[in-house]
C-alpha cells in the first residue's frame, strides 16, 4: 500500500512539513510513503497510490495555482481516485491567513477526484488537516506526523 504526499513549497516550509507527514505515513507498518513536490509528480502517482495527502501554502486564501495545476492536469484519472483517503495540510505567513481556506481549496478538488476525506486526528487538532504559519515548529511537525499516520491506518482498514 501506498500512500502520496503531494506538496508545493516555495520558500520551503510547505516542504518540511510535507516530510512530517512522510515520516508518519511510513510509521504505518505495511504503508510507504511517496513524496513528490508538484514538478515531480506523475499521473501514475496518483492511480497507484491508495490515499493521497495534498499540501500547499496559502496563495490569496487558496491552494497555490502550482497545486491546482495538478489536480487540473489530471482529472483524466478522476475516475481511478473514486475511494481513495485524502487529506491537506497547509503553511501560511500570517497568523490569520487563510490556511483553512486554503485546505478546504484542497478537499473540494479531492471530492471531486471522489476520495474519502479525512482530517486530522483528534490527538493532533481535530480540524480540515494540519497547518502552521512559517516553518513548522516542533508542534505543527508533531501534528503533520499524526496525520500522515492516521492516513496510512485508514489505507490499511480499507484494503483489509
Amino acid at each position: 500500500m501506498q500512500v502520496l504526499v503531494l506538496y508545493y513549497s516555495r520558500t520551503g516550509n510547505t516542504h518540511k512539513l510535507a516530510r512530517a507527514v512522510s515520516d508518519g505515513v511510513d510509521s504505518v507498518e505495511g504503508v510507504r510513503c511517496l513524496l513528490r513536490s508538484t514538478e515531480e509528480v506523475k499521473r501514475e502517482d496518483f492511480v497507484e497510490s491508495d490515499g493521497i495527502i495534498a499540501g500547499s501554502p496559502v496563495y490569496f486564501g487558496v491552494m497555490a495555482a502550482e497545486l491546482k495545476k495538478v489536480f487540473d492536469d489530471f482529472v483524466s484519472v478522476r475516475r481511478k481516485t473514486e475511494n481513495k483517503v485524502g487529506a491537506a495540510f497547509a503553511t501560511g505567513g500570517d497568523a490569520s491567513g487563510c490556511k483553512e481556506t486554503t485546505m478546504m481549496s484542497i478537499i473540494q478538488a479531492m471530492l471531486i477526484y471522489g476520495m474519502i476525506i479525512v482530517g486530522d486526528p483528534m490527538s493532533a487538532t481535530g480540524h480540515y488537516g494540519v497547518a502552521c504559519l512559517g516553518a513548522p515548529d516542533a508542534s505543527a511537525r508533531q501534528n503533520g506526523f499524526k496525520l500522515g499516520a492516521r492516513v496510512a491506518e485508514l489505507v490499511k482498514k480499507l484494503h483489509q
